[in-house]
């Protein structure tokens, strides 16, 4: 049963697809470890956050193995490259709708977490300051960036 390919890349595909056709912008919270190609000025926490939207990249490439594109980091364009194991959620920046994946330290991808630890969303966007419901207690105090956490 080890022939059997990950469901990972296609479920990462498919969300990024529903996003596009919805008009979000597609968002891929990376891992950075061994294999993944991303600026290291703009990684926290040994994790970074791409935009990955039609508009944002240029090459865009989606397959089994890895993403790969061009895009801007501080007006300067890089080449990206980061091995489907690395990516540890894909979700749509305007309500946080996607899912997310368990990645290792090693960057092994342990499969796809069950549908109770999938409820990880961000709290609110990371672009604006404003919060999808005007009372949510969930935003981070001081107005700190919302971070994607699992929830066991």
């Amino acid at each position: 049963m080890s022939d059997i390919p990950s469901t990972k890349p296609y479920l990462i595909r498919a969300i990024y697809e529903w996003c596009v056709d919805a008009g979000f912008t597609p968002y891929l919270a990376v891992v950075a470890g061994e294999g993944v190609r991303v600026p290291n000025a703009f990684v926290r926490d040994g994790q970074i956050v791409l935009n990955v939207a039609p508009h944002a990249t240029n090459q865009f490439h989606l397959d089994n193995e890895a993403m790969s594109c061009q895009a801007r980091f501080g007006g300067v364009a890089h080449m990206l490259y980061v091995p489907i194991a690395n990516i540890s959620a894909i979700y749509a920046r305007e309500n946080g709708h996607g899912m997310a994946f368990e990645v290792t330290g090693s960057g092994e991808s342990t499969g796809e977490l069950d549908v109770a630890n999938q409820q990880m969303l961000v709290e609110e966007s990371t672009d604006s300051g404003e919060s999808s419901q005007g009372d949510d207690d969930s935003s981070p105090p001081g107005g700190g960036r919302p971070k994607l956490r699992v929830i066991k």
